[in-house]
């Protein structure tokens, strides 16, 4: 008979809650793909819906007491060119509260907050956890969320659904030039230096 492996309460009930919200984040981007006009956008949330339902099926395993093999850290992203810094004529059009549809740039917009959010949630619930597989699942979790956010944002920035602006050239040198190294990590190298000398 196999023994039932034991969890801190804290993390059992929350890794419960995340495989309760990673299943209805299935769902719903089993939704948003069928929403999604852009190929390239569906072939993202394909992916990512795959990447999370291999993620909430570790989970059942973890907390079953079969085990985990963990999901790699960086998947294969589509990434389509660098980011662009800089506003061009930035326009977000008035949201409709009465949409029976979602427009390409709405449904990025959705992922990209669920996933960072996921992200944010994640390393706390890791950072919450006794047992060892559970904490590597959560920060594990929380990596891939910023790496499907990082993917989306690239999409999002070369539809130009999400643009980066930047400061002027004279704000970061002025900003850069109050910066300094902390003298007292030199200290600690020369010290360092002197005693295995």
């Amino acid at each position: 008979m196999q023994t039932q492996q034991r969890f801190s309460a804290h993390e059992y009930l929350e890794t419960q809650e995340a495989v309760r919200t990673k299943g209805a984040h299935i769902e719903l981007y089993g939704l948003l793909f069928s929403m999604a006009e852009d190929t390239h956008l569906k072939d993202i949330l394909y992916d990512q819906q795959r990447r999370m339902i291999e993620s909430y099926n570790y989970a059942i395993n973890l907390l079953q007491g079969r085990g985990i093999n963990m999901m790699g850290h960086t998947p294969d992203l589509r990434i389509y060119e660098n980011p662009q810094v800089g506003l061009h004529r930035p326009h977000i059009p008035a949201p409709n509260p009465n949409a029976t549809r979602l427009s390409d740039g709405t449904i990025a917009q959705v992922a990209l907050s669920l996933h960072k959010a996921g992200s944010a949630i994640g390393m706390y619930r890791a950072s919450e956890c006794a047992d060892r597989d559970i904490r590597m699942y959560h920060a594990t979790s929380a990596n891939m969320c910023q790496e499907m956010a990082w993917e989306m944002f690239q999409y999002m920035n070369y539809r130009g659904f999400y643009q980066s602006p930047q400061l002027a050239d004279h704000t970061m040198r002025t900003m850069n030039a109050g910066v300094h190294q902390s003298q007292q990590q030199h200290h600690y190298e020369t010290n360092f230096g002197q005693i295995h000398s």
